[in-house]
């Protein structure tokens, strides 16, 4: 199964940091273990900052749900044309894929960390 940090890592700024450390790893420029204590970091930053910085609720209504699968206590939704609305913005998506996942069936938590806003 796989682990809820993984859904981070493929995100756009997962994606891109990942790419951008094999390129250095290839040219000689970042060891190996390098790399992957920067990934490792990663990925506690971005559950820290999802559980304690964002405060923002959004909604979603209407659209087509166009397929959906459940494999491994993991939701998989895909929507077009879905309204989404936050307290500043409503806005129409043509295209939207949902993950959702028990927090319960991830086999290792990720250890929290703080950041100096939260100290």
């Amino acid at each position: 199964m796989a682990e809820a940090i993984d859904l981070y890592r493929q995100s756009v700024i997962g994606v891109a940091l990942i790419e951008t450390l094999n390129e250095m790893v290839a040219s000689g420029a970042l060891s190996p273990e390098l790399a992957m204590a920067v990934v490792m970091q990663f990925d506690k930053s971005m559950c820290h900052a999802l559980d304690k910085h964002v405060e923002s609720r959004a909604t979603f209504k209407g659209g087509n749900l166009r397929t959906y699968r459940y494999c491994d206590s993991i939701w998989t939704l895909n929507l077009r044309n879905t309204t989404f609305m936050n307290e500043e913005i409503e806005t129409v998506l043509p295209m939207v894929k949902i993950v959702a996942y028990d927090m319960r069936m991830i086999e290792e938590p990720v250890e929290p960390i703080t950041c100096q806003q939260c100290q």
